[in-house]
């Protein structure tokens, strides 16, 4: 396959994000069990990760004494919960690099020289956990530069609703962050 048509199968059609983060795509050859594996644990941390997100943007409709003393709790365990992960942050190794990536795969420049074939996608997709979500992968394309194009293959159902998910809420916070900096832009 083509640089050009990866790129189309993995982005024509899906909502796309380009983040800089720690990534790297790791060739292997994982069996159905280990696949298995790896689907459920990146949808149960793609939930939890959504749970502690999406309350964070909640606004509270209540402001008494009751309601201060809960976002000052909830303020010192955010607080608590970050010192904790950067305690016992474990250095992957893995390089800051600018990713695009959508449910369906990821195109990123790779350490070595490119290969084809299967393995696991590692990102670190959230800046306040160094906990890396890890995904299936193929490598569909690869071009003279080293970079490849990788299809996120065989996912469940729910996690390919997940990540659907937690792309949305980065493609929200990237609009946000624009129309902050650019008063007035639509």
């Amino acid at each position: 396959m083509t640089p050009e048509q990866a790129a189309d199968a993995l982005f024509g059609d899906a909502l796309t994000c380009v983040q800089h983060l720690p990534a790297a795509f790791v060739p292997a050859a994982p069996d159905a069990v280990a696949i298995a594996s790896l689907c459920s644990r990146a949808e149960a941390f793609l939930q939890s990760v959504a749970v502690i997100e999406d309350s964070r943007s909640e606004d509270s409709e209540e402001f008494g004494p009751a309601a201060l003393a809960l976002n000052r709790i909830e303020a010192r365990l955010d607080l608590l919960t970050a010192l904790v992960a950067r305690l016992a942050q474990r250095d992957s190794g893995d390089a800051w690099q600018s990713v695009r990536w959508s449910a369906a795969g990821a195109h990123l420049p790779l350490a070595g020289a490119a290969t084809t074939g299967a393995g696991v996608f590692r990102v670190q997709p959230c800046d306040w956990l160094p906990e890396p979500l890890q995904l299936p992968a193929t490598v569909i394309a690869c071009d003279d530069s080293g970079a490849a194009w990788l299809r996120f293959e065989p996912l469940t159902p729910g996690l390919v609703l997940a990540l659907e998910r937690h792309l949305f809420r980065v493609h929200r916070r990237e609009v946000a962050g624009r129309r902050g900096r650019h008063p007035g832009a639509a």
